[in-house]
């Protein structure tokens, strides 16, 4: 038995795929916020919370996983101790 080499057939001329270019943000160093990470600093953890009052997620606050913790503990502290609101009463609810 005689094994012969085969040619690929010559296929027609294709464009080739395009590939669209995500840019990632840059990731600098510098911190996003001002300030320390307390339970009384009421002007910062409002940058952190949504108008429906819930917290911000991590991809969305560009914070470290350490920071995030912080800023989740001090809003809890806060709304605990009636510096911030559990819900927002002025966004009309959808039941």
């Amino acid at each position: 038995m005689k094994f012969t080499k085969r040619r690929p057939k010559p296929r027609p001329f294709q464009k080739p795929p395009v590939i669209t270019i995500v840019q990632k943000r840059s990731k600098s160093k510098a911190p996003v916020f001002q300030g320390t990470i307390d339970y009384k600093n009421i002007v910062l953890l409002r940058k952190f919370i949504t108008a429906e009052g819930k917290i911000l997620p991590r991809r969305n606050s560009r914070l470290t996983a350490k920071q995030q913790r912080y800023i989740a503990r001090a809003v809890k502290n806060a709304r605990v101790a009636g510096l911030l609101p559990f819900i927002n009463k002025n966004q009309p609810s959808v039941a």
